[in-house]
């Protein structure tokens, strides 16, 4: 049985690495790590290679969905959580019992139109998403079928 695939939105910010950063990365992928929320690591667990991703720029002027990514590895330990010079060390974290994961994205496209965090509050067809809820701050969410699809419409996607 094959699995469906699934959507799901990162949020980076544009400082610290940003769309751009993924699409000159070698062979255009990362390792999505630094992950340090129980339920965005869960949520990174769920993914399985092939499920599409759109990467939004948080901290940003304007804060934006700018581009979009598929999962290309699925969910393994996170070594950042083992290296004391990382700020992402965690000195709970064991090899053989490891807390944090990350999965690796390879990079789609740039979309042509950025989509503002107030362009998306605007569009109801887009009135559910877990990003538009209050208080919403998780780097890792899922994003339905339909919201993808309205997403890469709005944003000019030549890659659907």
């Amino acid at each position: 049985m094959t699995q469906r695939r699934r959507y799901w939105l990162v949020k980076s910010e544009p400082n610290t690495f940003s769309i751009d950063d993924l699409a000159h990365a070698p062979c255009q992928t990362t390792c999505w790590d630094g992950v340090r929320n129980y339920q965005a690591r869960n949520f990174m667990r769920e993914m399985a290679v092939g499920d599409h991703v759109v990467f939004y720029h948080s901290n940003a002027e304007p804060a934006a969905i700018v581009g979009s990514a598929e999962v290309v590895r699925m969910v393994y330990p996170d070594d950042t959580q083992f290296d004391t010079r990382s700020d992402h060390y965690d000195a709970s974290s064991t090899a053989d019992r490891p807390r944090w994961e990350m999965v690796d994205l390879k990079f789609r496209e740039k979309f042509p139109v950025s989509l503002s965090l107030q362009q998306l509050r605007r569009e109801p067809r887009l009135k559910g998403m877990v990003l538009l809820r209050k208080g919403s701050r998780l780097s890792v969410q899922p994003v339905t079928k339909a919201e993808w699809k309205v997403i890469v419409q709005l944003a000019g996607s030549a890659r659907r």
